[in-house]
């Protein structure tokens, strides 16, 4: 239930960089005891918009943003803070070798005569309001799981007061028994009178966890609604600005012969051996919980990872040790690999798009030494724009664009490189739904060129959306390749949770 006036109210708010408004005259208002989901494609102005709410960001003149009836126009994230708005961004700025308590302190310390004073009392209050005792104020944070170190970031929020929490993607990262115990602390605190704004790409997550939403589309705020009266088809209609019949579009492929055989794999996180085979024109999924082993698997093949024993046979190679792989070796081979985290191992942040899209195919473009840039810029452009990435400059650096069009041009790198095999590791994280199927497109031309690909993704809709055959991990261990229409989601979920089929559970 809505309070009788908002906590929160924007006015014609804008943002211009150089010639790109990235927002349009917003008119918002949040209520307290409210969730409010912010949606839409990448680019679309969610990010900037939290930025100005936050203090990290000054708007355009002309606007006015209002906080409980007064004059709100933070000069930084401090001043934000201070006047009872909290940020929580997806890549969680914590303080890895520190404790808990100096985490949630940090910047809000009290000192006497030099010296800090200890607010353990209050960190432990705070802790215990969130209902987890179980995390001690001295521990390190590093020490802690994602999900746990995401409440860390809610309880430095709590203990500055806040009035509302802006939650940037915050599921992202973590596995769905985190992802639920997340949501019961959002309700807690809506229900506490705080209001929560929750930016996500998962609209099954805002049906779920959301009050009420708004759409964004190219900096506009185009739509607003009851997310109970609210369709998800309405919603992505509004979010891409046109009728989203299918989104897994599919393109008819030929599963051919076999190109790839793993056997007996054992990868140094896990005792168990894995066996499967590719075809090619397949695409094969890989389901899981977190921490299974699906992407230990494909790194092994791809060697990024290290392996006790087993073969990988290439259908144009003689048989390899799979310990003899290395990412040189495998790029030669004509495989390619897509990884779950394109900051710290997908992308190169302080190049420029059209370096970070050519980088492993740079001989294309030399002579004598010499790169001809033209000519990379050129077919870097032409990759990223049947991406539909939004950027100013090919040139400019990928760190600078969304997470969602870092995404996209790590694909792209990929589709320049036109190997023959592709590992891809949670291709869609952080990808709008207007974009994912663009993307599940591009895997659906891949394959109907012959090209073979392996996905693992945490999302069971898109593999079942997606792939013609799948597998699913438990511990290491791999189930035996079924094509997808043999699959239930009840019995993916069985085997991810227990290592078994139905027939073995029945048999007990």
């Amino acid at each position: 239930m809505k309070k009788s006036s908002p906590v929160l109210t924007l006015s014609n708010i804008s943002k211009t960089f150089g010639p790109v408004e990235a927002l349009k005259n917003i008119e918002l208002e949040v209520y307290g005891e409210e969730i409010l989901a912010i949606i839409g494609e990448n680019g679309a102005g969610k990010s900037t918009l939290m930025k100005i709410l936050s203090g990290a960001y000054q708007p355009d003149a002309g606007g006015s943003m209002c906080l409980d009836g007064k004059d709100y126009f933070p000069a930084n994230p401090a001043e934000g803070r201070d006047a009872g708005i909290s940020m929580i961004y997806q890549e969680l700025n914590l303080a890895l070798h520190l404790s808990i308590e100096e985490n949630i302190l940090l910047g809000i310390e009290k000192a006497r005569m030099g010296w800090i004073r200890s607010q353990r009392e209050k960190v432990k209050e705070i802790l215990a309001w969130l209902r987890h005792t179980d995390l001690l104020p001295e521990t390190e944070v590093g020490e802690l799981s994602i999900g746990q170190q995401q409440l860390v970031e809610i309880a430095r929020a709590l203990i500055s007061d806040a009035r509302i929490v802006i939650m940037d993607e915050p599921t992202s990262s973590l596995s769905d028994e985190d992802s639920k115990s997340l949501f019961k602390v959002i309700r807690q605190l809506r229900d506490e009178g705080m209001a929560v704004i929750y930016i996500s790409h998962f609209l099954e997550e805002v049906a779920d966890i959301a009050d009420r939403y708004v759409v964004l589309r190219d900096g506009d705020l185009v739509a607003t609604g009851e997310v109970a009266e609210s369709s998800l088809e309405e919603m992505i209609e509004h979010m891409v600005g046109r009728t989203v019949d299918e989104l897994y579009p599919r393109r008819p492929h030929v599963v051919g012969e076999q190109i790839l055989e793993v056997k007996n794999l054992t990868v140094d996180s896990g005792p168990e051996e894995v066996t499967f085979a590719l075809h090619r024109g397949e695409i094969l999924g890989i389901a899981g919980l977190v921490g299974a082993g699906r992407s230990e698997t494909i790194r092994a093949i791809f060697g990024l990872e290290e392996v006790h024993e087993g073969t990988v046979r290439l259908s144009d190679n003689p048989q390899l040790n799979a310990s003899w792989m290395t990412p040189p070796r495998a790029l030669a081979s004509k495989l390619d690999y897509l990884s779950e985290d394109r900051k710290e191992e997908g992308l190169a942040l302080n190049l420029s798009i059209a370096t970070n899209v050519t980088l492993s195919h740079l001989r294309k473009y030399s002579r004598m030494g010499i790169l001809r840039l033209k000519e990379e810029a050129s077919t870097a452009t032409a990759f990223v724009n049947r991406l539909r990435l939004k950027y100013n400059d090919i040139n400019q650096n990928v760190s600078n664009l969304s997470g969602g069009n870092q995404q996209k041009a790590s694909i792209a790198r990929l589709l320049h490189h036109d190997s023959d095999i592709f590992f891809l590791d949670e291709p869609t994280r952080g990808i709008d739904v207007g974009s994912k199927a663009e993307i599940y497109a591009i895997i659906h031309q891949l394959a109907a060129q012959g090209k073979s690909i392996i996905m693992v993704s945490s999302y069971l809709p898109e593999l079942f959306g997606v792939c013609d055959t799948l597998a699913v991990m438990h511990r290491g261990s791999i189930s035996p390749v079924k094509p997808v229409e043999a699959w239930e989601e009840k019995a993916v979920m069985l085997f991810a949770t227990s290592g078994r089929t139905e027939v073995e559970t029945n048999m007990n």
